[in-house]
């Protein structure tokens, strides 16, 4: 592990409005979603400066707590810590079907009405959803609990294959390690692409993970021999994307008839090409547009969309903001 005597510092951080960081601790407490909130947003970092978050835990009900993995656990205080939070994060809870206790959904309720920001980490959105805060709102879950949550919060849009959702204040995550996603996206508003990325490379992790949950949906393996034969070509699409190229040409490149190749596809990706090359163009125009420059217009050409109206139009309903909009939120500073 790298030591914390040779990270170089960052440039100076922002401050934001209220670095606050508070997680709930219940009985039951799910121990890996915990330990991603707490290593996200409570690990020290002394490379960010003095302005990073000030992490602290709540329990919402009397001890002894207990913890998956047979662990005990302690906290800084109680329900009244959310008063003074500028960030809670519910980490997974102890059972979709089972009520959160009327004090904890009453704070939450208060806190949102203070401006606090609320996050789950995957069952958790089942703790939000019951104070009412999510109706009219976008939300995520593990795909295992989607269409329960779905039945009992019909006024949620649930967005089953979201790794995560940003309807800011409110954000959710999908299964335990989509909290990961989650917590770097909320770095990245805070502070910026450098801090989430310095935060990504302390965990091993990628600062931006492609995809959704249906990726990780059980499906048919298939043979070793066709495998095999997609999987170069993915990396041919990859880096060609100002091609597109057509169905019998990418299905006679892998020696299959276009139905079987369609099938294939689909089981090794869990898509179609053409949202497969979609979705990779995207994605590569995201990363260009953390830096100053190319152009828009640059990049639409690079990427293979050809205008910038056109990335404009995919990019949105892909982020759910413009180009212009993700540059400035995500992008560097020319001097950095």
């Amino acid at each position: 592990m790298t030591t914390q005597d040779n990270i170089l510092p960052l440039l100076p951080l922002q401050p934001i409005a209220n670095n606050r960081v508070v997680a709930l601790i219940y009985d039951g407490l799910c121990t890996f979603e915990f330990g991603v909130t707490a290593e996200i947003f409570g690990l020290p970092r002394p490379e960010m400066g003095p302005h990073w978050y000030r992490f602290r835990t709540a329990a919402i009900e009397p001890g002894p707590l207990r913890a998956h993995g047979g662990l005990r656990v302690s906290t800084d205080g109680g329900l009244e810590l959310l008063e003074e939070a500028g960030l809670i994060v519910i980490p997974g809870w102890r059972g979709a079907h089972t009520p959160a206790p009327p004090a904890l959904t009453a704070a939450l309720i208060a806190a949102h009405a203070r401006g606090a920001r609320i996050a789950t980490i995957c069952s958790g959105a089942f703790v939000l959803a019951q104070t009412g805060l999510l109706d009219g709102h976008s939300a995520t879950t593990h795909w295992r609990y989607a269409k329960d949550f779905a039945a009992r919060y019909p006024d949620v849009t649930l967005r089953a294959d979201n790794l995560y959702t940003d309807d800011a204040p409110l954000y959710t995550s999908a299964g335990s390690a989509a909290g990961l996603d989650l917590g770097l996206h909320i770095v990245r508003q805070d502070f910026g692409a450098e801090a989430a990325n310095s935060v990504a490379r302390r965990l091993v992790i990628a600062s931006h993970r492609d995809g959704g949950q249906n990726q990780f949906l059980p499906r048919p393996v298939p043979r070793a021999t066709e495998a095999d034969r997609i999987a170069p070509l993915l990396d041919r699409l990859r880096q060609n994307l100002t091609h597109t190229p057509t169905i019998s040409g990418l299905a006679n490149a892998c020696a299959m008839s276009e139905r079987t190749f369609l099938r294939r596809f689909l089981d090794a990706t869990g898509t179609t090409p053409i949202r497969f090359l979609n979705e990779e163009r995207l994605r590569q125009a995201a990363l260009l547009l953390e830096a100053p420059t190319p152009s828009i217009d640059q990049i639409a050409e690079r990427c293979g969309f050809g205008s910038a109206a056109l990335l404009r139009h995919h990019f949105r309903k892909r982020y759910g903001v413009a180009p212009a909009t993700w540059r400035q939120r995500f992008g560097q500073i020319e001097s950095a």
